[in-house]
């Protein structure tokens, strides 16, 4: 139990900082985005949970030779009011800092749930009075606006894709197609739940960097991921000039009124973390790093760089499993061997 403890602690710190500045400053995500998204998540999960399982272990040490014995023995005390003076000072503030922590992460994941339905109900009533059916497909609908604005809203059967009419009216055929694909994939993916979770870990541990830098890879990484489905049936030259032509919306977000007398940035605010919002050049989760994204997104389509390697892929994809598959080892199997 005490060395567990110290080495789940050491790898909460490695995953913590070390690991996520260096994979956010690699430069081969870009050549295999959904095994890099693969990665980050597995990075949150076991960072998280070697955090909480350091505390616990090293708290219920004096208590049992596992994690599962210590709990019983800790439920014990707690539900037949028995005296805790196996228990020093130090070993009692690691247990109550990781039901602080973990009942900390999961309020902060539900009430980030909570603002993203409020966001996305705020803004499926603004589109019932801003917004028109489209013929360019069932979910997808038109607003009367001279800005190209192109975004996805998810909900599952009430997802649709929002355009503008500055938008269609800028795009060719196949540009528009390229977009469409795009968003579709978006809501497909459900992309939107990714950006759901790493929203929810910054809001959580703001005061952690890596945060931001996860949060900012991730928002990148499902552009790509959606601009390879784009890239099965359309050129890259269509992508990148739809790429440019949508993302210059952003140039002037309050540019004119919606119909309603709802301003553009305030249309696109109503988006928030639930929809994945293009043409703003705001990302899901904020926006602050999304020029950065696309200009990711065409250096990444002009200068194209061949795709991993199987070998490295799958090495990336055993690495991923294995931080999972340790932590969780190390608190469940000595109780079940036990």
């Amino acid at each position: 139990m005490f060395w567990t403890s110290y080495f789940l602690a050491v790898l909460a710190i490695i995953l913590a900082w070390p690991v996520p500045v260096l994979l956010s400053r690699a430069q081969w995500p870009a050549r295999s985005p959904f095994t890099a998204m693969v990665l980050w998540q597995a990075i949150a999960l076991a960072g998280g949970l070697s955090m909480i399982g350091a505390m616990l272990v090293y708290g219920l040490e004096p208590i049992g030779d596992n994690l599962i014995a210590g709990l019983k023995s800790l439920a014990g005390m707690v539900f037949n009011n028995e005296p805790t003076t196996a228990l020093g000072f130090w070993h009692l503030f690691a247990l109550s800092a990781a039901a602080l922590l973990t009942a900390h992460l999961v309020f902060t994941l539900l009430l980030t749930y909570y603002k993203i339905e409020r966001q996305r109900r705020r803004h499926r009533e603004l589109l019932a009075l801003l917004a028109s059916p489209s013929d360019d497909g069932p979910g997808t609908v038109v607003i009367n606006h001279e800005s190209p604005v192109a975004y996805c809203l998810p909900g599952g059967a009430r997802s649709v894709t929002v355009l503008s009419d500055g938008l269609m009216a800028a795009l060719e055929p196949a540009e528009l197609r390229a977009v469409l694909i795009h968003e579709n994939a978006h809501l497909s993916q459900r992309h939107d739940l990714l950006l759901w979770a790493f929203a929810a870990w910054r809001q959580a541990l703001p005061w952690f960097p890596t945060t931001r830098l996860a949060q900012t890879a991730v928002n990148s990484l499902i552009e790509m991921l959606a601009d390879d489905v784009a890239l099965r049936t359309e050129s890259k030259g269509t992508l990148i000039k739809a790429i440019a032509i949508v993302s210059s919306g952003a140039s002037a977000p309050g540019k004119g009124p919606v119909p309603g007398g709802q301003s553009l940035a305030g249309a696109q605010s109503l988006a928030g973390a639930g929809a994945v919002v293009e043409a703003s050049a705001l990302s899901a989760t904020g926006g602050a790093d999304s020029p950065r994204t696309t200009a990711s997104r065409v250096s990444r389509l002009l200068s194209p760089k061949p795709p991993l390697a199987t070998g490295l892929r799958a090495l990336v994809l055993a690495t991923s499993a294995l931080l999972l598959a340790v932590p969780t080892a190390l608190l469940i199997v000595p109780g079940l061997l036990g």
